[in-house]
């Protein structure tokens, strides 16, 4: 089970990166409920296995592009975000002191915390793109305008997955020119 969950999860991440065009340096936000993908409902049966088996995953699709992955932690640690020290510092989020745990940050937040060279929590974060496994309400961590990705990856175990790019706001009205470039 742990094989497909990476499968599908390394699957996942590869049809967002194609839409999302990440640049080096920009930010994955991930949300993850490992007892959703275990088929059981949000925060009743946490997987440390599981939460390991996604965060390597996502990991090998993201170390080799230079982009960073930020971890949302679970209600109990009111979505606080698991990000490497670098890019808390590139860009600008105060660290705060809380180490997540299996049953107070969740599974895939404890291994990110465990798995980072240098971790750190942020309460809040402005995300290029995101990934939700099992309706843990990324949003808030995303940049102002989210566009959903529509990708054939549909579920990663039993959770529904959920993914979305950002793009900056069109400001001018209609007689404004835009350079689609820029996302």
């Amino acid at each position: 089970m742990l094989e497909e969950i990476k499968a599908q999860t390394h699957q996942a991440v590869k049809e967002l990166l194609e839409t999302a065009k990440l640049k080096e340096g920009q930010i994955l936000v991930v949300g993850c409920s490992s007892s959703e993908i275990g088929a059981y409902r949000i925060g009743s049966h946490s997987s440390g296995e599981i939460g390991q088996a996604v965060f390597e995953a996502i990991q090998e699709e993201l170390n080799p592009k230079g982009i960073y992955l930020a971890a949302q932690c679970c209600e109990h640690l009111n979505r606080a975000i698991i990000i490497e020290e670098a890019a808390a510092e590139k860009y600008g989020w105060e660290p705060v002191n809380v180490v997540p745990r299996l049953k107070a940050g969740g599974s895939f937040a404890t291994a990110a915390y465990h798995g980072f060279r240098h971790p750190v929590a942020v309460e809040h974060i402005k995300a290029h793109a995101g990934i939700d496994i099992g309706d843990t309400l990324i949003g808030m961590h995303l940049r102002n305008v989210a566009v959903p990705v529509r990708i054939g990856t549909k579920e990663i175990g039993g959770a529904h997955v959920v993914c979305a790019r950002t793009r900056l706001k069109y400001i001018g009205g209609e007689r404004a020119g835009y350079d689609e470039n820029l996302g």
